[in-house]
């Protein structure tokens, strides 16, 4: 994938909890002769007969891997990762896949963290302390004793999450060292991207989301099973960012599978030419694309080196009522006209504070607010507001209603100017970084000694 605006440092080859390139190991089913010049010696006929009854797709949770061991514990504490995820919404078919899932990503996982050791890459204690305090208070708003006690009820460990960071820094590491100091980009490369992406003012950008599974020619059908199953469970409301991180081989997976905004000239052709007809909140996929597969979900949409209304920042003060348990749908409605009406006879911010403590509403301020970071429903409605108007009110019974008054608003005083040389060269970089690294991680697989119990 060309040049993508992202947070990560590698896009397709630092390996988080999502790793399904394992199945790389599982022959394709008839029809693989077509792949026999590709496979080498490797030949297998249409008739295949299974000798016994040990299917090598079913295994117990304990494996060892080079010598270190896998245990059933580890891998229930990581299920429970993605079960709270998703709110507990998995069928038992699917949990079995899960669990199959979860034990070859923490076999990527435990091979990662031992070729960094075997580099001489040490990764402290005290550094994975700190990314765990920063994981709590910026995903969950925690602080570490909140978060240990968070991960003990869902049926995880604070163990089990520091194992995970420990195995990402130590691939990151370990990529840097041995595959970032030989990757070149030149100036001619960047320049012409720069070009391209000037020459494309005023048409649409795009803020997708990714997740990525790698796939070998005889893998090629399970994978995209896989990938179908992992696109009907987001479809039945489960969380992309959540499978994101745990399935996507992408570097992306350590943030949920955000590529960031980017141009259709960005992507390669296969996946421009479906972002290209996508709608904001859309999900589509599985993508065949070199290597793999692809499942992209439209976070937002804009134009290139434009001004966006929906950049302006906004003062916005939410006042909010609950409702007593047992209240009906037909008391919820006429509390809510009451208390909207109470709202709207307030004078603007200034007045709204008292009207909400009279009636024994809640208020919460914040002045710094972008309005394309709110819900697309909302967003073009508050953009129509001006200081001290109201939105209609929003909720339900069991959440309650919510009602948001504008305070003010600051309009972005000029367009994103894109990337600037320096960052782009960087992002062609990460791109030949992540292809080396894939192949990185196939050779310790294919070297690996793994024991199943």
């Amino acid at each position: 994938m060309q040049a993508v605006n992202r947070s990560s440092s590698f896009k397709r080859a630092f390996i988080t909890i999502g790793s399904l390139a394992a199945l790389a190991g599982t022959l394709a089913a008839p029809g693989a002769m077509a792949q026999d010049a590709a496979q080498g010696q490797i030949v297998i006929p249409d008739n295949v007969k299974i000798f016994g009854n040990d299917n090598p797709n079913v295994r117990r949770a304990t494996a060892v891997v080079n010598g270190d061991v896998i245990t059933g514990t580890d891998v229930d504490q990581r299920l429970a990762l993605i079960v709270a995820a998703n709110q507990g919404k998995i069928s038992d078919d699917e949990m079995k896949r899960l669990r199959l899932q979860v034990l070859r990503n923490l076999i990527d996982e435990t091979l990662q963290i031992q070729e960094a050791k075997a580099s001489d890459i040490d990764i402290s204690q005290a550094e994975v302390d700190q990314s765990y305090a920063r994981v709590a208070a910026q995903n969950f708003n925690q602080n570490t004793s909140a978060m240990d006690a968070y991960l003990k009820r869902i049926g995880s460990s604070p163990a089990s999450l520091k194992r995970q960071i420990r195995g990402e820094m130590s691939w990151q590491r370990l990529l840097q060292r041995n595959i970032s100091p030989f990757i070149n980009v030149s100036d001619d490369e960047v320049n012409e991207m720069l070009a391209r992406l000037k020459a494309a003012k005023g048409t649409d950008e795009y803020r997708l989301g990714e997740i990525y599974l790698s796939a070998t020619p005889d893998a090629r059908q399970q994978v995209y099973d896989n990938a179908t199953q992992i696109v009907q469970q987001l479809k039945q409301g489960g969380s992309f960012v959540a499978y994101a991180r745990q399935y996507s081989q992408a570097s992306t997976a350590a943030v949920g599978g955000d590529l960031g905004w980017i141009r259709l000239a960005q992507l390669p052709a296969e996946l421009s030419t479906v972002a290209r007809e996508m709608q904001p909140g859309q999900l589509v996929g599985p993508i065949e694309v070199p290597g793999g597969f692809d499942i992209l979900y439209l976070i937002d949409k804009r134009q290139v080196l434009t001004t966006d209304p929906r950049d302006a920042i906004l003062s916005l003060k939410q006042i909010s009522i609950s409702f007593p348990k047992g209240t009906t749908e037909a008391q919820a409605g006429q509390k809510a006209e009451a208390f909207a009406n109470a709202i709207k006879a307030a004078k603007g911010c200034g007045d709204v504070d008292k009207v909400a403590t009279g009636i024994g509403a809640q208020v919460v301020a914040n002045d710094q607010v972008k309005a394309r970071d709110l819900p697309g429903p909302i967003q073009n409605a508050i953009l129509q507001l001006s200081p001290g108007e109201t939105m209609p009110p929003f909720g339900s019974v069991e959440d309650g209603v919510r009602i948001l008054m504008l305070c003010g608003r600051d309009d972005p005083q000029q367009a994103d100017q894109g990337p600037t040389f320096e960052q782009l060269q960087a992002q062609l970089e990460d791109d030949r970084i992540n292809k080396r690294a894939q192949m990185y991680l196939r050779d310790l697989r294919r070297d690996a000694i793994i024991e199943y119990d």
